[in-house]
């Protein structure tokens, strides 16, 4: 079949179901010239590889986008992380966010809630809602969602270790404001293995963590069809000093033992993989994260249909979300980050991404103010309405060197994925401290490249200035640790107390045994159980990680 047949087909069928759904914003896309912009480009002579490597948008092997339309029917979905101090707080933001055009929620949990600590627990001292906020109970969840309808929202949490009793904890929530649960849309994070490799919130051990995740895709595969139930994330494995290639590699990897993990524990492919969702990072160099996100859906594609034998195509989507590079921002001139997370943000626009977090100008020295966050998110929208990048589908497909990068970027990412295949998967190359010492290798060699002057950081290594900061600060009152503890403390007077113990008993129990733990989970917080105490009788049965030094 010629390309032209082809492109005909496409049109005929796949475009043609997606506009029937999504009609495109405009009834036509134009430059300023008055020039028509097409939807899609295409070679202007025979390419054999072009539908092996490319295709169509919306169809294997995903190159060009996993939807038809791509931007032209709808922007990515704009999100900002954002979460501090107390539920009350966190609230407030998300409302003032939604109200300045944000189209989806992004929670950051602070670091005991990451752990599994409550408030009161001496683990927590002098960290409470100091890097997110603070979650006890379900009532902490209630008064973080006060008056947002979370049918209408969708809602993303940075969560990992105990994922499972954030999303019992939203779910008991929805209900209450009488939503059902299968049309709650969103995302947790739920993704371990990068925590063991890159970020360190980890809380068990492997076994049964993984577990916990696969309890989730079943539950989430029967109840919440809407629901992405994990999100694997190459977002810390950048942030630790990977390359764009050990970033798509290692995450792929880890991608890949979360689908074998669920296919051992019983399921089906097609049952869950159209719920996976993954995390990347955008970093500086433009046309390698372009390269980089184009790649990634290529690869992913080829992994499910011929490593899996998924049969949906929706199987074979690589969906994701993108946050600009926190590793990138610099304390000196901070003013500059603008300009670094626009780039970043471009990239990920060109890359095809689903969903979008803009960092903020003074995340390098503080927790960003209401200002900041109200420039990172404008950066979308002038991407979005202004720019013109979002009027054709994957736009520089078809360039020289951004099809050269993809290509090298699959090659090179592959030929990891093989050396992890041949250690026995993510998990040993995890065991073995062989991921960990690739990243911490690059991590060095980018360190002495700035060092030396090799790779200009403009305001720190090159073109510095005498300054002095003089941006607004966000500070977080040490009185949010004090309250915590106190609602703790009236919470656990005023609950039932026998039926919190017997929950916790059969907790232990169904954690020794083999049943699925989401529908105890959303019992116990329904019941007023708190984090901590779930996370406490989980370690009692299964014990706590400690990481090995290599």
């Amino acid at each position: 079949m010629s390309l032209r047949e082809s492109l005909r087909r496409w049109q005929e069928t796949t475009l043609k179901k997606a506009l029937e759904r999504f009609p495109e914003r405009k009834p036509r896309f134009e430059t300023s010239s008055g020039i028509e912009i097409p939807c899609i480009g295409l070679p202007s002579h025979p390419d054999p590889d072009y539908e092996r490597k490319l295709g169509f948008p919306g169809e294997y092997p995903f190159t060009r986008g996993i939807q038809p339309t791509m931007y032209r029917s709808r922007f990515w979905t704009m999100r900002q992380y954002a979460g501090f101090g107390t539920a009350e707080e966190s609230n407030r933001r998300y409302r003032y966010l939604l109200s300045q055009g944000q189209t989806g929620l992004s929670v950051a949990f602070d670091l005991p809630t990451q752990i599994g600590y409550d408030a009161d627990d001496p683990m927590a001292e002098g960290e409470v809602g100091k890097v997110g906020v603070s979650i006890c109970s379900l009532h902490d969840m209630e008064r973080l969602f006060e008056g947002i309808p979370l049918d209408q929202v969708s809602t993303s949490m940075t969560i990992n270790a105990p994922a499972g009793i954030l999303l019992a904890m939203y779910i008991a929530v929805a209900k209450r404001q009488g939503v059902e649960i299968r049309k709650l849309r969103g995302t947790i994070q739920n993704d371990i293995l990068k925590e063991y490799v890159a970020r360190g919130t980890y809380i068990f051990p492997p076994e049964p963590s993984m577990r916990l995740i696969t309890d989730i895709f079943s539950f989430c595969a029967r109840e919440m069809p809407n629901w992405n139930t994990i999100s694997i994330s190459g977002y810390h494995i950048r942030e630790a000093g990977a390359t764009a290639v050990q970033e798509v590699a290692f995450t792929l990897a880890n991608g890949i033992a979360y689908v074998e993990a669920a296919l051992r524990a019983g399921l089906n492919v097609d049952d869950f993989a159209g719920q996976l969702s993954f995390f990347f990072n955008a970093h500086n160099n433009l046309f390698e994260e372009v390269a980089k996100f184009r790649a990634a859906r290529r690869m992913w594609a080829r992994i499910m249909r011929e490593r899996f034998r998924a049969q949906k195509p929706t199987s074979w989507q690589l969906r994701f979300h993108t946050q600009t590079a926190g590793s990138t921002l610099t304390a000196q001139q901070p003013e500059n980050n603008v300009v670094r997370v626009t780039l970043q943000a471009l990239a990920a626009v060109l890359g095809g991404t689903q969903s979008l977090h803009t960092n903020s100008m003074d995340e390098a020295l503080w927790l960003p103010t209401e200002n900041s966050v109200r420039v990172a998110l404008r950066t979308q929208q002038i991407l979005a309405y202004e720019s013109g990048v979002a009027d054709s589908v994957d736009p520089l497909a078809g360039s020289y060197l951004i099809e050269y990068l993809t290509d090298e970027i699959d090659k090179r990412a592959t030929e990891y994925l093989n050396k992890i295949d041949e250690i026995g998967g993510a998990l040993k190359a995890i065991e073995y401290g062989y991921i960990q010492n690739e990243i911490q290798e690059a991590a060095y060699a980018a360190q002495k490249a700035i060092e030396r002057g090799e790779q200009v950081v403009v305001g720190v290594n090159q073109f510095q200035v005498d300054e002095t900061i003089t941006l607004e600060r966000l500070k977080v009152d040490p009185a949010i640790e004090i309250a915590q503890r106190r609602r703790l403390r009236e919470l656990r007077a005023q609950r039932n107390a026998q039926r919190v113990q017997e929950l916790r008993e059969r907790l232990a129990d169904a954690a020794r045994g083999t049943e699925n733990l989401m529908p105890l989970f959303i019992e116990c917080v329904e019941n007023d159980v708190t984090l901590g105490e779930i996370c406490h009788t989980l370690r009692q049965v299964w014990g706590e990680y400690v990481a090995e030094k290599f």
